[in-house]
């Protein structure tokens, strides 16, 4: 008897955000580059001292700075479901759900699954997360690679 091949093929799925906010309030940390920075001090009208001096704090292996949380460990810019920060949010921000989750994510989340062919779910992603369509293209490919047989 021959062995039959089984062949998976590979379908994007796009999670399309819902503003959910439960991304804002799971613990974590949002690390911050220095043009991060520079954006977000500009749109709340400060300085970058003074930003960081508000709203950052030491990331936890003391390599750059995050996002502080709240006291109940939300994200410092979210008010009640609203990002106050929503144009100028960090890239790790912009990513969430579909190049990074957490353990857990697909119980808190609710962005909604997308069947999507390749040139679809580039375009959705690079407008989602700022990202470039090549760089997109580039991580659907390892994505397929990886998930290859």
């Amino acid at each position: 008897m021959g062995q039959a091949a089984v062949i998976i093929a590979f379908m994007p799925v796009f999670l399309e955000c819902q503003r959910c906010t439960a991304c804002c309030r799971w613990p974590g940390q949002v690390r911050l580059t220095d043009d991060e920075v520079a954006r977000l001090a500009a749109f709340k009208g400060l300085g970058e001292f003074d930003f960081i001096q508000r709203f950052t704090r030491l990331a936890s292996d003391r390599r750059g700075l995050a996002l502080m949380d709240k006291p109940n460990g939300e994200c410092i810019f979210l008010e009640g479901d609203h990002c106050t920060v929503q144009p100028v949010k960090p890239q790790q921000c912009r990513d969430f759900p579909n190049l990074w989750n957490f353990p857990g994510a697909a119980d808190a989340c609710r962005a909604l699954p997308r069947d999507c062919d390749d040139a679809e779910y580039v375009r959705r992603i690079a407008d989602a997360t700022g990202r470039t369509a090549p760089v997109v293209a580039e991580l659907l490919a390892r994505r397929k690679s990886s998930a290859a047989p």
